[in-house]
């Protein structure tokens, strides 16, 4: 490409699709990340991939506010979708701290800025954990990278439903949720029975000082023994979302 032009107007619209996804889309979104590496990662993306996604089938390498709007669409698709994950593994974790009575023990959390329970926090780092291990970032850059050809640079649009099916899908959290914290609920509520038994066989039992840590030590040895089954879980769970995205900018073309 020889335009600068039309280079750099193409580099800016790749950009705001890019900058877009960054935003909302698991780990890409952790504060942990400085502010200044994301931006020199998404300028680095933007800046290879413009030579390419303006020469495809169908690009508008020319900046409007029309343009601009259309490729934040399409970034903000795939982040939203895919941090329904991270939102999924928080409340998974506030449904097994319940369990084991850490109900109240609160961290602050430095993406959404409020506080959120000890055992969402540790479920929300294990989540990123297995998707690094299992290079499902490389697989959302890779997805990203073919939204291009699917919605071509400069002429995607806004679609209302797609915004209505992202809040659908937002549904899907509370059953996910149940699903991966469900041996420990199972566990937990089979102790509670079998003490429950027990103080009725014996009234002098104190009842209230074994439930607690009782339920907390087979919960933890419960959880540990289905973190084998989490990579399975969590890549269904993303390649589920992801798809989504890639259905849903379908209809944002222009």
């Amino acid at each position: 490409m020889t335009d600068w032009g039309t280079f750099l107007s193409a580099m800016t619209l790749a950009l705001v699709r890019v900058s877009g996804m960054v935003v909302f889309a698991p780990f890409f979104s952790s504060d942990a990340l400085p502010m200044r590496t994301k931006a020199v990662f998404v300028g680095a993306v933007a800046w290879l991939l413009a030579p390419l996604v303006a020469t495809l089938p169908g690009a508008q390498a020319a900046l409007s506010f029309a343009a601009l709007l259309g490729e934040l669409a399409v970034g903000l698709v795939y982040g939203l979708c895919l941090t329904l994950l991270n939102e999924m593994l928080i409340f998974a974790g506030q449904i097994a701290g319940l369990q084991f009575s850490f109900s109240l023990v609160n961290l602050l959390d430095p993406g959404s800025k409020i506080e959120t329970p000890l055992l969402g926090e540790l479920f929300q780092l294990m989540g990123v954990l297995v998707m690094l291990a299992a290079g499902l970032d490389r697989v959302l850059l890779a997805s990203l990278v073919r939204s291009f050809r699917a919605a071509p640079l400069g002429s995607a649009s806004l679609a209302p439903q797609s915004a209505l099916a992202i809040v659908q899908a937002a549904s899907g959290i509370f059953l996910a949720a149940l699903e991966l914290a469900a041996p420990v609920l199972a566990a937990t509520m089979l102790v509670e029975i079998a003490i429950a038994l027990m103080s009725k066989l014996s009234p002098q039992l104190p009842v209230m000082s074994l439930t607690v840590p009782l339920k907390t030590l087979t919960g933890f040895v419960i959880l540990m023994g289905s973190l084998a089954l989490w990579p399975r879980f969590i890549e269904a769970r993303f390649a589920g979302l992801l798809d989504m995205a890639e259905r849903l900018i379908a209809p944002v073309r222009g």
